[in-house]
């Protein structure tokens, strides 16, 4: 998820081409409407050519991150360009202050086009370029090994101040005009609703729908998108309740935490910090139980001295009263331990109560799995902060690795399962499809911390664990045959999002960037470990080679794959469309009925949402990957986003969005402009065939980002408004749309729908279920007054409809409201017209499931 505009440009993928005086732009057909005010702008006689001024200066220099300009008429006296906004910005290195640029070089070749030249960050033997054809639309950048030579060219060609066409500046300005005002829209909040609607009151609104006038639009267009941060899958999703049960937390993970490492949430007890703790407790790695998990524990009584060793679990373990936790380990006697040890297991508060108990005995010296039911009794409540406690009854030294305790009753009672109350929260969204492993997470922090799918499944301890980008640790025990069994379980289409031959651009580890992949020779192994997962979730148990495997890992059935994302939010290098377009060719051949998703970047403009929706092109890929995390502002203002892409033209996922209300809270103001941006891309579903709103899941006291869909602690889940906007799209979704119209009420001299302010908060979709034959009307109100309205049942229902009746959910509070939570009820229409009052600041959703003797066939 990296977060950081690039450049100036404005994010339109290269197709038309438009000349003026000033620049070509380059305008697909898709956007052939969005820009014909920016191209009339733009076009616009300049006073200064007026005046028959033809030339002046352009100075660049560095501010912050990014390149930005003062120009002149005279090279003597100079003017900040547009307030110092920068029209370039570094995207080497990781996030935050890695992102640098330091001695740019700006110069024009012979055939007009400009080269952008700088050192990204002195302790790396680089340099970053990119071209453009007028400085306003750039090409992703890419970073070479610096060379003495080009260093000197650097030198050499570094000039304060460049002599270029006053059209040149006047198009600068321009376009620094234009974003300076459309950011003043786009941040328009909901929280200035009381001074912009002072004297607004209540008034009625006609809601008419046109069943004559329908499209079939995407039945996948609402889902999830799940990735590991903030603790979404251990300590939260995955329903282990012990951190750490591998010892494979290595230093250096948490860069925030100096003692993390092997023994992170474990302790001796009692200890006194001295050195008889490391005699009863050590790590040791000789002989593990498997190379992908070095690491175990050595536990040592001596005498008749208490040992206890101690887990904290992720914030302490949540138990509840009455149920069943199995617990399972790894255990063998230390080399030289003669006689058998017995281990007592159990559940303690922090005062050490006991709630349950078990007893186990380690008597052999290969590595063992021993399993015990642990039942809590006299908790009288849940108990937050419990802990695992282990304790040798007997002298002697034993070996401890894959120590784990999971709820008997997890998400469909399924062992190595998923928390329930978080699991079925995410499948009473209804989701059509669930994308996994991420995000980030999936190409990593550096190459060799890719995800790959293979370390993922198998035996537990035959995993391989591995660092999160996000600064902590995974231990893969959700991997990717529990993400397909979800997604099986909740009726949901898998969709793994693998890398593409390149880490994340904002790595860290490894090297910065994403200025390199996987090498070419290592290429062919990895698009065939692509290919490997097609056949894994696909192949026939009996055939081929990667079915087999998925049979024996309890699951004969193919899961009936029909997606794939390649790459996520990717840089659009040379280096990524290479490798990109390599792995690509090679799925399309093997597996022709497979939809590969692309990537456009993170944002909804810049270079890489140009250069990756021309590549797409370029292929003819069935889909791309669409990311943009906004200001509420924006989602208003950008009602039509979609209504003028080409409709030829690649599919589009919406894989991650969000509005990012003031305070970065999930708050009825996100929520409701989430809402009203939907109605709009529900209108558009022809084009959008899938939306995923991200972050998922936030651990209390976890977060690595704001705001999320679902918080949530040891043994509370806190649903959010923008979950319950989800949710309502989810379980209201259709797949065909109806058009409607929104008009002022009859007899009406003047109505409030004639400011444009008005009529921007108030947004419908009309969609019908073709499987249920039912009819969803989705309304947002999101203004501070009621909004009164009767929806004309009839194209629907037929005259009378006599039997029609409308389930009505609304949620409703104000912009700052974190808490709303929907309420339901049932209406009959009367007449086939059902009445119906909007609260200020709601989004509601009628639903009228038609019973046949009412149906009317269209």
């Amino acid at each position: 998820m990296s977060r950081f505009s690039r450049n100036m440009s404005e994010g339109i993928p290269s197709g038309r081409a438009v000349h003026s005086p000033f620049f070509t732009l380059h305008f697909p057909l898709r956007h052939s409407l969005l820009p014909l005010f920016l191209i009339s702008f733009l076009l616009l006689p300049s006073p200064c050519m007026a005046d028959n001024v033809r030339e002046g200066w352009l100075r660049p220099y560095v501010n912050g991150r990014g390149l930005a300009f003062d120009y002149s008429s005279d090279s003597i006296h100079w003017t900040t360009l547009g307030h110092g906004r920068t029209f370039v910005d570094s995207d080497f290195g990781t996030w935050g202050a890695e992102k640098k640029m330091s001695d740019p070089c700006l110069f024009q070749d012979g055939n007009g086009l400009w080269t952008l030249m700088w050192i990204p960050n002195r302790r790396y033997n680089q340099y970053a370029v990119c071209t453009s054809p007028d400085l306003v639309h750039w090409k992703p950048q890419d970073y070479p090994v610096l060379t003495p030579a080009v260093e000197r060219t650097m030198q050499e060609r570094r000039s304060t101040a460049i002599r270029v066409p006053w059209s040149l500046i006047e198009n600068l300005l321009q376009r620094s005009s234009y974003l300076e005002a459309r950011d003043s829209r786009h941040a328009e909040s909901l929280l200035q609703d009381g001074e912009r609607f002072a004297s607004l009151q209540p008034f009625d609104i006609r809601l008419t729908f046109d069943t004559n006038d329908t499209k079939a639009i995407s039945d996948e267009l609402i889902g999830v998108f799940f990735e590991d941060i903030s603790y979404g899958a251990d300590g939260g999703l995955y329903a282990d309740l012990i951190q750490n049960r591998d010892f494979e937390y290595t230093p250096g993970e948490n860069r925030n935490d100096r003692n993390w490492g092997p023994l992170t949430a474990w302790e001796i007890k009692p200890s006194d910090g001295k050195a008889d703790d490391m005699e009863a407790l050590a790590i040791a790695t000789a002989d593990p139980i498997h190379p992908n998990n070095p690491h175990y524990a050595v536990l040592t009584r001596r005498g008749s001295e208490p040992v206890r060793l101690v887990n904290k679990g992720f914030d302490g373990i949540s138990i509840r009263e009455g149920e069943t936790y199995d617990l399972s380990l790894f255990t063998r006697k230390a080399p030289g331990q003669k006689s058998a040890v017995r281990l007592k297991v159990s559940l303690q508060d922090s005062a050490g109560k006991t709630f349950a108990t078990t007893t186990v005995k380690v008597g052999h010296t290969a590595w063992k799995r021993q399993t015990a039911a642990i039942r809590p009794t006299s908790l009288g409540k849940t108990q937050e902060d419990a802990v695992l406690v282990i304790e040798p009854l007997d002298a002697g030294t034993l070996h401890l690795d894959m120590v784990s305790l999971f709820p008997r009753h997890t998400f469909k009672n399924r062992p190595n399962g998923l928390r329930a109350d978080l699991a079925q929260a995410i499948a009473d969204i209804r989701p059509k499809f669930v994308r996994f492993p991420g995000g980030c997470v999936a190409h990593g922090d550096g190459l060799h911390n890719m995800y790959l799918w293979k370390n993922t499944i198998g035996p537990l301890e035959a995993r391989k664990p591995m660092r999160n980008i996000w600064n902590y640790h995974q231990t893969l025990g959700l991997g990717y045959y529990e993400y397909f069994q979800f997604c099986e379980d909740i009726g949901a289409e898998p969709l793994p999002v693998i890398p593409a031959g390149v880490p994340c651009q904002n790595s860290s580890d490894g090297g910065p960037g994403q200025q390199g992949g996987v090498p070419w020779d290592e290429m062919e192994a990895f698009t065939q470990d692509i290919l490997d997962l097609i056949e894994w979730a696909n192949g026939d148990a009996r055939t081929t080679r990667w079915g087999k495997v998925r049979a024996e890992s309890g699951h004969p059935r193919p899961f009936n794959l029909k997606h794939i994302g390649i790459g996520n939010e990717d840089l659009i290098s040379d280096v990524f469309a290479e490798r990109f377009t390599y792995i690509y060719n090679k799925v399309h051949e093997r597996y022709p009925d497979i939809e590969v998703c692309g990537t456009v970047g993170p944002f909804y403009e810049g270079s890489d949402y140009e250069w990756g929706w021309r590549l797409a092109r370029e292929l003819n890929l069935p889909m791309v990957d669409e990311h943009y995390y906004v200001s509420p502002g924006w989602m208003l203002h950008n009602q039509d986003y979609y209504d003028h892409y080409d409709r030829s033209a690649p599919h589009v996922y919406l894989g991650e969005y969000a509005a990012h209300a003031r305070g970065r809270r999930n708050c009825m103001e996100s929520a409701l402009c989430e809402a009203l941006y939907l109605t709009n891309v529900e209108r558009n579903a022809d084009v959008v065939r899938m939306t995923s709103y991200a972050p998922l899941l936030c651990r209390d006291g976890h977060s690595n980002w704001n705001p999320d869909m679902i918080y949530f602690n040891g043994s509370n889940v806190r649903l959010t408004p923008g979950y319950y906007v989800q949710q309502l799209f989810g379980q209201h979704s259709g797949d065909r749309y109806v058009s409607g119209t929104i008009s002022p009420e009859e007899n009406v001299s003047r109505s409030p729908l004639t400011n444009e302010s008005v009529r921007r908060r108030i947004s419908c979709s009309c969609v019908t279920d073709s499987q249920s034959g039912a009819v969803i009307v989705k309304i947002c109100n999101l203004l501070p007054v009621e909004v009164s309205t009767g929806i004309d049942l009839t194209p629907f229902v037929g005259e009378g409809g006599e039997n029609a009746s409308a389930v009505i959910t609304t949620l409703s509070g104000s912009p700052a409201d974190t808490d709303a939570v929907p309420t339901t009820r049932t209406a009959p229409a009367a007449d086939a017209t059902l009445p119906l009052t909007l609260p200020a600041y709601s989004f509601t959703v009628v639903r009228i499931d038609r019973p046949e003797d009412v149906l009317v066939k269209r």
